[in-house]
């Protein structure tokens, strides 16, 4: 029996289907980022930001005046794009970690590194280390390596199992949280309080071109190496004595995958501070999409996180306008149902 014609329309239909869904979700983003930008108390429209963009980067002439042109291209296009990368590569941490760890509870902060960050971008600020010359990004940069370097020591010493990475890194959680509180507490004036715990709870506000391209580029070499490891993350479905099976070298690729997911995630920590649960919810969101295949999954959680911050940081500038609300209140507040659902399906599911 020739199964040749059988599965080529078979292949044919995946690959019209992926097509379908990846080209909708790009073209989704666009359109999103475009809106989002016109939000906001300045009457912009969707031709002004694409006016806009064609002066900057191609060989459109500028139409709209000073003002109106830096509102779009200094001001909301950074913001925008950053939450859009942000919101990605939180995404494919969580999908990453989930997959490696074999627990659907797991996202980039199961390891610690937020709270690390925290801590570091807490010392700089409050403390006053580097004399100024240290920004509050390089500060949560180093706490969150510092945080992580502290997960790896700790699950090494206890064997590297999946539980002891998870174990250790809620160890480190807990200390950097108290370390960061005792600082606050100690040596924090009311002012310096109130700006810290508004940038722990996530802040894309004051953010510029600079971060956007950091954390792009942090972004996209992350998502060539996840991708160059997508068969091996699909056999870690398996469990860690399956993928060995087939030959995966599983310590190194443990350690080579958590540690350039935790690498995106102080950047994207270190320039927006503490978004939570994007790296929970919506790797169940993309994988009832495609299925578990990572070739097909990783694209399609990135466009899914992407989108979905755009809009959650679009209503927590604008809802309360002119006071802006941190992104990290709503996205535990559409987060934490979501939650308990993944919760509830677990359960069911054991």
């Amino acid at each position: 029996m020739d199964t040749s014609r059988e599965t080529a329309p078979a292949t044919g239909a995946r690959v019209l289907r992926d097509g379908l869904l990846w080209g909708g979700g790009v073209a989704l983003l666009l359109v999103s980022v475009a809106v989002a930008v016109t939000i906001g108390p300045a009457r912009i429209s969707v031709p002004d930001v694409w006016a806009t963009v064609a002066s900057h980067l191609g060989p459109g002439e500028a139409r709209l005046s000073p003002i109106r042109d830096g509102i779009i291209w200094n001001l909301r296009m950074p913001r925008t794009l950053l939450a859009a990368v942000c919101g990605a590569g939180l995404a494919v941490c969580g999908t990453v970690m989930q997959s490696l760890l074999r627990n659907p509870l797991a996202d980039p902060f199961v390891l610690g590194v937020s709270s690390g960050a925290s801590t570091g971008a807490v010392v700089v600020v409050v403390l006053g280390v580097g004399g100024g010359t240290v920004s509050i990004s390089t500060g949560a940069f180093v706490g969150a390596l510092c945080s992580f370097a502290l997960v790896l020591l700790l699950s090494h010493t206890l064997g590297g199992s999946t539980d002891r990475v998870v174990l250790a890194g809620v160890a480190a959680m807990q200390l950097f949280s108290a370390l960061t509180s005792f600082v606050v507490m100690t040596a924090a004036d009311a002012e310096q309080t109130r700006g810290v715990l508004f940038w722990l709870l996530g802040s894309l506000s004051g953010v510029g071109w600079t971060d956007v391209w950091m954390c792009s580029a942090v972004l996209a070499v992350t998502l060539l190496i996840c991708l160059g490891h997508a068969r091996t993350l699909d056999a870690f479905a398996f469990g860690q004595d399956a993928a060995a099976a087939l030959g995966v070298h599983v310590g190194r690729t443990r350690i080579v995958l958590l540690c350039t997911t935790a690498l995106l995630t102080a950047a994207l920590v270190s320039s927006a501070g503490a978004i939570g649960f994007v790296g929970l919810v919506l790797p169940h969101a993309a994988r009832a999409l495609t299925g578990s295949g990572h070739r097909r999954l990783l694209p399609v959680t990135a466009l899914a996180g992407a989108v979905f911050l755009v809009w959650v940081d679009t209503l927590a500038r604008t809802v309360l306008d002119p006071q802006e609300v941190p992104v990290g209140v709503f996205t535990a507040l559409i987060g934490v149902p979501a939650f308990v659902l993944v919760l509830y399906r677990t359960r069911r599911s054991t």
